[in-house]
């Protein structure tokens, strides 16, 4: 297997079309982690909500608690910032680091995350523009 030890082989490479708006979101959240501008949970949320610093908020929507959804929907539209919802908690928890990764690559014991925000995209991505152009067209 030639190549197998160069970097980033192990990450999909997705030029077959355009990028859809979950994978985008998966990639910018991804790079949003390793640049340490993740807020996960509703009290880091809400302090970047309040602050200003989120540049972007997904909210699960199988949250059992409507105040708690209520409050991150008010902070989004009373500061401007985008808010997107993704159906499982679980999977939102995967895609924001809150699970162990096992030798085979599968994630493991993942904690479910009701809200995530970015305050820190790292760096301009396709997967980014992805996301920006989505909001675009919601406008």
């Amino acid at each position: 297997m030639p190549g197998s030890d160069t970097e980033g082989d192990d990450v999909p490479i997705a030029d077959e079309g355009p990028m859809d708006t979950y994978t985008a979101l998966q990639e910018v959240l991804k790079t949003a982690l390793i640049h340490d501008g993740l807020a996960r949970g509703l009290h880091e949320c809400a302090k970047a909500l309040d602050k200003r610093q989120a540049h972007l908020c997904i909210l699960a929507n199988n949250c059992d608690e409507p105040m708690y959804v209520k409050l991150v929907e008010a902070l989004c539209t009373e500061h401007g910032i985008n808010l997107l919802k993704v159906d499982d908690s679980k999977k939102l928890g995967e895609w924001s680091g809150l699970c162990k990764i096992d030798k085979e690559g599968k994630p493991r014991k993942v904690v479910g995350c009701s809200c995530a925000v970015v305050k820190d995209y790292g760096k301009e991505t396709q997967a980014l523009d992805v996301l920006n152009e989505y909001f675009k067209s919601k406008k």
